[in-house]
């Protein structure tokens, strides 16, 4: 039930792509909370997914941008500030990719030019994003900016590859920078640490399925759905988190302080 917990608050969502995304499932609550939003997306993911579905249904613009790319971003604020009408109450960052795992190299044979590429996209672009943001002073007093975020940034995941040391990049940054924008303006920066969960890209990772059981047997609640991943997400872009910044965020029913569970063994 929605209790209008952003309403009059306007942001951008990142990396909605179908109906599996967890980006997806935030801009629906988003806008079921009272929020206005613009959503984005790569050119090139705009031509594969179903954003335009998700827009026409929320009323919100679509506006191309290659994150990697400074004008696109910068013209993505711009235009956004614009269409809704003021300055920005929240960001989610929701984009990640691998060129090492999607062409099948391994860990221990990377190609140098994809990795770049992998953290340009996955990681540098929430730095290049808030760069931007602060530069034209786009966030409102007491904002939010969120990056989703995963696990294996902390702990070894052998077939999580090179993502690792993009998230931990990206956890990095959301605690260097949100240092800067909370002395700026009281904006606050953190990554959510979310499960193990059933999207398009998770479902790209080699193995993933007998990981995700693993995962949910091995998490006292189980795994944390999208969809409950999407209620933190809100909660966070509440004024009811204000004194939270630079945290990585653990939603993972627990796994992440577990040890051994019999279950896991069979007993």
């Amino acid at each position: 039930m929605a209790n209008q917990l952003l309403k009059g608050k306007k942001g951008i969502i990142f990396g909605a792509l179908d109906d599996q995304s967890i980006a997806w499932a935030v801009a629906e609550k988003c806008v079921e909370e009272g929020a206005q939003i613009t959503l984005t997306n790569a050119p090139v993911a705009l031509r594969f997914g179903q954003i335009n579905e998700l827009a026409e249904k929320l009323n919100a613009k679509v506006i191309p941008a290659d994150a990697t790319s400074m004008d696109d971003l910068s013209n993505l604020i711009d235009e956004s500030m614009e269409v809704l009408g003021g300055k920005i109450d929240f960001i989610l960052h929701s984009i990640g990719m691998s060129l090492n795992v999607r062409k099948k190299k391994d860990y221990t044979n990377l190609n140098y030019d994809w990795h770049h590429k992998t953290l340009d996209i996955s990681a540098i672009s929430f730095h290049r994003i808030m760069q931007l943001a602060y530069e034209k002073d786009a966030m409102n007093e007491w904002g939010s900016i969120l990056a989703l975020t995963y696990i294996a940034s902390q702990r070894i995941f052998p077939d999580y590859s090179e993502m690792a040391e993009a998230k931990s990049l990206l956890e990095s940054y959301a605690r260097s920078f949100g240092y800067h924008f909370a002395k700026k303006n009281h904006v606050r920066v953190n990554t959510i640490s979310q499960s193990p969960t059933l999207t398009t890209a998770g479902k790209g990772v080699a193995g993933f399925q007998d990981f995700y059981d693993y995962a949910d047997k091995m998490s006292p609640l189980g795994n944390a759905s999208g969809q409950e991943c999407a209620d933190y997400c809100i909660a966070m872009f509440s004024d009811l988190t204000r004194m939270v910044t630079m945290q990585n965020l653990y939603h993972d029913g627990g796994f992440s302080n577990m040890g051994m569970e019999p279950a896991v063994l069979g007993k």
